[in-house]
């Protein structure tokens, strides 16, 4: 029997491209892997909830990207091109060989740019509203997506919100009674762990890992119109919501390129689906099913 307490998960560090990345590594040694990876400004205990439903029969990794988490802060290199060695660096020397990969947003982008270049690694793929945008950071007409204002907040915020000692339980009561984008309350919208896990992120995070995604120099490595051979889903947010970053033109270059790849929309559901009270089922579920795609 594996590990089924992400709290107990023990500290891994490797060195890699001058930084130290943390891993979590839970459940069963012997098991398929499955790596997971968070979006910006998150960390590896966004996933906690997701341990406990894997560690029996898998192994399954978390990573804390550079300037994230546990992992060393590196100003000057962050962007998708590292992100992208960072993982892979997991997977190689980690993971050793190839692994279902549970990426949202950044880490979406970065599962779908392994999946795509280097699909050796990646037996499959779950992609939480992945960062494969095929322009900029926007919604239909050219509006600026809705997560540009919260991160713009968030690199003004961070830095304060560390200088001042705050401690995370205090953060979290902060974050919930914060008003989310659909108007309710975190605490009214997001799980409880979700909002602990956001409180920790911040005060560990290097705040700019955001001026790349602000200042519009994205360097994605993911190439929409080529695709990916592995098989997977692609979980989509609803483009009612103004923070879904899969859009139509996203699902048109996935249909066209990625034959093997699920794209699914969650009804009602913004860029946190994982999070989400309403929503994380739909994440449950398709993980469930990606893990037995191998």
């Amino acid at each position: 029997m594996g590990r089924v307490d992400a709290r107990y998960a023990p500290v891994m560090q490797i060195e890699h491209d001058g930084v130290s990345l943390h891993i979590a590594e839970d459940g069963n040694p012997d098991g398929p892997v499955v790596l997971f990876l968070h979006g910006i400004t998150g960390s590896t205990d966004t996933w906690d909830w997701a341990v406990p439903e894997l560690a029996a029969t898998h192994r399954v990794l978390r990573l804390d990207f550079r300037g994230h988490g546990l992992s060393g802060h590196a100003p000057g290199t962050y962007g998708f091109p590292a992100w992208v060695r960072d993982a892979t660096a997991a997977c190689e020397q980690v993971a050793g060989g190839p692994a279902v990969l549970v990426g949202h947003s950044l880490g979406g982008g970065v599962a779908a740019a392994i999946a795509q270049a280097r699909p050796e690694l990646a037996r499959a793929v779950l992609l939480e509203d992945p960062a494969i945008m095929s322009g900029g950071l926007e919604v239909d007409a050219g509006e600026p997506n809705a997560l540009l204002a919260v991160f713009a907040m968030m690199r003004e915020s961070i830095p304060m919100l560390q200088a001042s000692g705050v401690t995370p339980d205090a953060l979290v009561g902060i974050l919930n009674e914060s008003p989310a984008l659909d108007g309710r309350l975190f605490k009214d919208s997001l799980h409880a762990d979700a909002i602990n896990a956001m409180a920790t992120a911040m005060l560990r995070l290097d705040a700019s890992v955001l001026d790349g995604v602000l200042a519009g120099e994205l360097d994605l490595v993911y190439d929409g119109h080529a695709g990916m051979i592995v098989p997977g889903i692609v979980l989509a947010g609803d483009e009612a919501s103004p923070d879904t970053i899969v859009r139509a033109p996203e699902k048109k270059l996935l249909a066209e390129s990625s034959p093997k790849i699920d794209v699914r929309v969650v009804a009602g559901a913004g860029h946190l689906i994982h999070d989400s009270l309403e929503h994380r089922e739909a994440m449950r579920l398709a993980m469930h099913e990606v893990v037995g795609m191998h």
